[in-house]
């Protein structure tokens, strides 16, 4: 996808057939790829489905791609802060605008506008820095079980009724559900409202940095708004109407995304028809990557649509 500085140490693996994993984590990889127009200025294709609006991640992972496509070679995403304007249409394209705020020796700023028939549907702002030593420090992993022992997320969603044509367009993913505060998680008086699940890619990525951020920040948005429904189990997806508004990343350390990460999530507040939902993303051995933030509405599932 760019001409980044490459991640190292992934095994090399056998070419899988059609259908697999491998080929479902290609697709994808094109999908986030993006046809340059003009400088600045690039277009988004759509996946092959049945859902009536983009999925957010799509979105954001495009837009940080169209981000990264204009700064210099060295310069790496610590943070991206966003807000979804108006639901996409999956029978356009989505056009990326990107503005160059500033270019600085240590730190550039881009600011990503993506439109559809004329209109913005979402804003990303995202600064990069040089990679450079300073203090270390890190919260610790909680103790959660080990992928294998999770549910797959996308035949728990099917069970429930709630994959809308979802679960096709997350064939690259592989998410482990491990339970949430009604189910299958010790109470947690600090966190009433808290999920966790395992992810990867499902197939095997190259060792270019932007396909791994683009991955993660595409799987960031998976069940992450869920958690703030952990702590109200008679409601469910099916009963509410939800959608995100605004959806935030802080990079903190490089990893591959295409190996199992913990998504350790919790819902510190809902109210006024709307959920905060914080997420930690750790590695296998403990090292804290990233840290995500969302809000989104959340109000039982009105007769007829309404605009938000």
């Amino acid at each position: 996808m760019s001409d980044a500085t490459a991640y190292a140490g992934a095994e090399d693996g056998a070419e899988e057939p059609g259908g697999s994993p491998g080929e479902a984590t290609r697709k994808l990889v094109d999908l986030l790829d993006l046809e340059r127009l003009d400088t600045d200025l690039f277009r988004g294709t759509q996946p092959d489905t049945v859902r009536q609006r983009v999925y957010g991640g799509q979105v954001a992972a495009q837009a940080l791609i169209a981000a990264m496509r204009t700064v210099e070679e060295g310069m790496h995403p610590h943070s991206l802060h966003s807000y979804f304007l108006l639901p996409g249409d999956y029978n356009v394209p989505i056009i990326y605008d990107v503005e160059r705020i500033r270019d600085g020796k240590s730190f550039v700023t881009r600011r990503v506008l993506a439109r559809q028939h004329g209109r913005a549907i979402y804003y990303q702002t995202v600064s990069f820095q040089r990679l450079e030593e300073g203090l270390e420090h890190q919260d610790v992993m909680p103790e959660v079980k080990a992928p294998e022992e999770g549910m797959d997320l996308v035949e728990l969603m099917t069970q429930r009724g709630a994959d809308d044509g979802l679960g096709r367009e997350w064939a690259a993913l592989d998410v482990r559900w491990l339970g949430n505060s009604a189910f299958g998680l010790e109470p947690d008086a600090m966190h009433p409202s808290r999920t966790q699940v395992w992810i990867r890619v499902a197939g095997q990525l190259s060792d270019d940095v932007s396909e791994h951020l683009a991955m993660f920040a595409y799987a960031s948005d998976v069940s992450l708004l869920g958690a703030a429904l952990s702590a109200h189990p008679e409601t469910g997806p099916t009963k509410v109407q939800m959608a995100s508004l605004d959806h935030t990343i802080w990079f903190h350390r490089p990893f591959r995304a295409d190996e199992w990460w913990l998504y350790d999530q919790w819902s510190p507040s809902a109210s006024g028809a709307r959920g905060l939902a914080l997420g930690r993303i750790f590695t296998q051995d403990g090292t804290l990557v990233a840290t995500v933030a969302q809000e989104g509405l959340i109000r039982p599932r009105p007769d007829k649509p309404q605009q938000y």
